[in-house]
């Protein structure tokens, strides 16, 4: 497990997030962006998230689980805007990124010691970054691999920094749920717990 620092970055709840830099009032309240009655959920707070709603979710089962959720159009302009702002940011740290999605990305960060001092010093640079310019919080997670990064980034949620170091990936990894694994879905999970494994270790 080898000698790269990769750090995985991923905004939270992204579309909301941004729509909150216009509503500040809805802070703190259950909201997601979609539609109101119909259509489907995009992105929802944390708030709505307690009560069940996620993204994908239909709009109409959304508003039986928090019927006081506010619904807020989606502005896919301003969410372009903001993308472009966090990755000129990524952008200025290293040539190295990967984009994923327009709220996330993974960076190699191995040749920015000299310049910006240890990984996770970069990680909360970048965290400090996006929050300053663009208004909106991200999670970091920061391993020498991809997959594990990613898994750090979920661990690091919401609006936060977790690193899992060389030394640590098996101890990181052997505890979490199968279907904590990057890839695995519902139906991977199935089979597996089928099989008696329910635990990477």
């Amino acid at each position: 497990m080898g000698g790269r620092d990769i750090l995985h970055v991923d905004m939270d709840a992204f579309y909301v997030s941004v729509e909150l830099r216009k509503r500040p009032d809805l802070h703190g309240l259950p909201v997601w962006v979609g539609g109101a009655t119909r259509g489907v959920v995009l992105s929802a707070s944390y708030e709505a998230r307690a009560y069940g709603v996620e993204g994908g979710m239909s709009s109409t089962r959304a508003r039986r689980l928090c019927p006081d959720a506010v619904a807020i159009r989606p502005d896919y302009d301003a969410y372009e805007a903001v993308s472009d702002g966090v990755f000129a940011i990524f952008e200025a740290i290293t040539p190295l990124v990967e984009r994923v999605s327009l709220d996330e990305a993974f960076l190699d960060i191995t040749g920015t010691r000299r310049l910006l001092g240890q990984p996770a010093q970069v990680g909360e640079l970048i965290r400090a970054l996006v929050a300053d310019e663009q208004g909106i919080a991200c999670s970091v997670g920061l391993a020498p691999t991809k997959l594990i990064a990613k898994m750090a980034s979920n661990r690091a949620k919401p609006n936060g920094l977790y690193q899992v170091r060389p030394g640590e990936v098996v101890e990181f990894l052997h505890p979490l749920d199968v279907e904590k694994i990057w890839g695995v879905g519902p139906s991977t999970t199935g089979h597996l717990h089928k099989l008696g494994l329910r635990t990477v270790g």
